[in-house]
């Protein structure tokens, strides 16, 4: 198949076509650039929604119930769930697919499920191309759920229009909190799990530190991140979360015009491309017969890994040239 076939196919809303371009990037197929080159035009319409948060949170239950409720408003959704990818065998279990069953036979969800493959930051390398065909397909609503994150894995925040943040009581106290850098980026807190115990002192705390932050900054026109309590094996909270979302959603587009957010993202989407690339190639060059040279010299004490590490750089970008 061309990738003007396969191309055209995406945009006629083709399920198999769309899993057969993510399956050639997340392999990352030279095949591929093609025909995403080819969609970028027909991208930019989708809102994205983020939805982070530490391992064992409920995100997955969480993003269920939200695809659930954009479904009942008459919304079509793509979803990207990252899981995570052992470090020794290479798999990955993916497990979010597994809890949104419900929605596999509805033609207006799209559910791809990706492994990190060892990338950090909470998403996998191939997420922005993944969305990009998304977006292509003519979704209203795109979902990406980060793999369980820790305190400075926020790369969702680059990517996301809305990012929501899922907590749970237990998980630290409030200094651990404040000091978070992934309490830093939410536009919106979901306290998930309200039947466990210590949720009201989780909200105290996190009130807590949005005031100190929204005090720090002064500014009266920037959003102030909301919280809403939800239990979403239960489905608690879900149209209430949502509801922020779409107040979220109003503020952005009346703060900031749309084509300079979407310029935004380019840039940072141009950045990401260029060090997943560079990554590539440097992972390749690890392979070959030079690193293993000059592993041996800094060995030996005939180099610094400072100065072997710029002949690995310079081989590189030589090498592309």
């Amino acid at each position: 198949m061309t990738a003007v076939d396969l191309a055209t196919r995406i945009l006629n809303r083709e399920p198999r076509a769309a899993a057969r371009l993510m399956r050639l990037v997340d392999d990352g197929a030279p095949a591929a650039r093609d025909v995403l080159a080819r969609l970028s035009p027909h991208t930019g319409n989708a809102y994205i929604l983020g939805v982070t948060g530490n391992p064992g949170s409920g995100k997955s239950t969480l993003v269920n119930r939200l695809i659930a409720r954009l479904r009942a408003l008459d919304q079509t959704v793509g979803c990207v769930a990252i899981d995570p990818t052992s470090p020794f065998s290479g798999g990955a279990i993916l497990g979010d697919r597994v809890r949104m069953q419900e929605h596999a036979m509805d033609p207006g969800v799209f559910i791809r499920s990706v492994a990190t493959r060892g990338n950090l930051g909470g998403i996998s390398r191939s997420t922005p191309a993944m969305v990009q065909v998304l977006d292509a397909m003519g979704f209203d609503w795109i979902i990406v759920e980060t793999v369980g994150v820790g305190q400075d894995e926020v790369d969702i925040v680059r990517l996301a229009d809305t990012s929501v943040v899922v907590l749970v009581p237990g998980l630290g106290d409030d200094v651990q909190a404040d000091k978070a850098g992934l309490m830093e980026i939410a536009d919106i807190f979901a306290l998930n799990k309200s039947d466990v115990a210590g949720h009201a002192r989780l909200q105290r705390e996190i009130r807590a530190m949005l005031a100190l932050h929204r005090q720090a900054r002064r500014d009266a026109e920037s959003w102030f991140p909301q919280i809403c309590p939800t239990q979403a094996s239960e489905g608690q909270g879900v149209a209430d979360l949502v509801e922020t979302i779409f107040k979220h959603r109003e503020w952005l587009e009346n703060s900031a015009p749309r084509d300079l957010r979407r310029r935004e993202r380019a840039e940072h989407l141009i950045a990401l491309i260029a060090r997943t690339e560079l990554h590539a190639r440097l992972h390749h060059a690890a392979q070959t017969h030079l690193i293993k040279t000059l592993a041996g010299d800094l060995v030996e004490g005939q180099t610094d890994p400072y100065a072997a590490a710029d002949q690995v750089l310079e081989a590189i970008l030589k090498a592309h040239t």
